[in-house]
């Protein structure tokens, strides 16, 4: 890399044979309204023409860097990214996405002026490029919805809580607790939880500033380390840190879902020492569950919610908070 002046924020844009989509989401960095940025474009492993756009591209913009990540997987070709990286903020960009001309001035702004703030992101506008799925609009729904840390540190367990390729940090954070890890696992959301777990304050503006662009070839799809079960035992791992620090009865828990999914899942829970006392079920036919309905008055147990059907986990937070019991203190979501 150049020994030139250091810019104030690096974007790191990660690709593998994206030649189709590549062209428009540099562009998109290109085009911002904030420019003293570096572009650090990491080829991993393409066979397509990906690599032949990027360096046409840097060729009319010295802000374009291009590194080689031979190690395939989109953690390593991050952690390249990272590892190069000069500025004092990071942000990250995906190669099928489109950046919002002011998304890296605004979040710039937002980081400068607010100093406990170590990590933001921004609502974004889902563009379907298949049958539009309805989960992933749900999600998108979902993670548009809230903002604050406080939102943010209570929703942890049910999501990946800051959409990707809206990331934009604070460079200490790399520095102290690390980048992406390679694994069994998702690692955008892992690193996520991480941050937070080391005690990061995480915000979104209340603006969509990226077309997430939705491909049947997106890994949330292909990857198996992107299935349900990999996000719960991640969950499971962060959750019993969280647990220590903030469950009055810890290790004690209680379970609300009784099924057979539910069950599977929380024994990764029991896995990481956390010791299953009950479980909770809204219906009374089941003999090895407490029926809801039944619930002491808060403060004698902690509820962990793991129902994963649609809607189920709103109707659970509005059903608790009626029995006055306190989102983060009395129980959470996971799922």
């Amino acid at each position: 890399m150049s020994s030139e002046t250091k810019p104030e924020l690096s974007v790191v844009l990660p690709f593998f044979n994206a030649e189709k989509t590549l062209k428009a989401a540099i562009k998109s960095i290109l085009d911002q309204t904030f420019r003293d940025f570096e572009l650090l474009l990491i080829n991993n492993n393409s066979t397509d023409a990906s690599l032949q756009i990027a360096k046409t591209l840097s060729k009319a913009d010295r802000r374009i860097h291009i590194l080689n990540e031979r190690k395939a997987g989109v953690a390593n070709a991050m952690n390249c990214g990272l590892k190069n990286a000069r500025g004092r903020f990071i942000a990250r960009m995906d190669a099928d996405d489109v950046a919002h001309p002011e998304k890296l001035q605004k979040q710039y702004n937002y980081l400068e002026e607010n100093p406990s703030i170590d990590f933001l992101g921004s609502e974004v506008e889902y563009v379907p490029h298949i049958a539009e799925n309805e989960g992933f609009r749900r999600f998108v729904d979902w993670a548009n919805s809230f903002h604050t840390p406080e939102e943010i540190a209570l929703k942890q367990f049910i999501e990946i809580p800051v959409i990707n390729p809206t990331i934009f940090f604070r460079r200490e954070l790399y520095e102290k607790y690390g980048g992406c890890r390679d694994g069994n696992f998702p690692e955008d959301y892992e690193m996520q939880l991480r941050y937070l777990s080391h005690g990061a304050k995480m915000a979104k503006l209340p603006e969509k500033l990226l077309e997430w662009h939705d491909y049947s070839t997106r890994l949330t799809r292909t990857d198996g380390r992107y299935s349900t079960e990999a996000f719960f035992q991640t969950k499971a791992f962060y959750f019993k840190q969280w647990s220590e620090q903030h469950n009055p009865f810890h290790p004690n828990i209680w379970i609300w879902g009784a099924g057979r999914k539910t069950r599977q899942r929380s024994a990764f829970l029991e896995e990481y020492g956390l010791n299953i006392e009950g479980y909770i079920d809204i219906k009374k036919t089941k003999p090895d569950a407490l029926f809801y309905q039944d619930l002491p008055q808060p403060g004698q147990l902690f509820i962990v919610s793991m129902v994963t059907n649609t809607g189920a986990g709103k109707k659970i937070r509005e059903f608790l908070q009626e029995r006055n019991y306190v989102e983060g203190n009395d129980f959470l979501l996971m799922g």
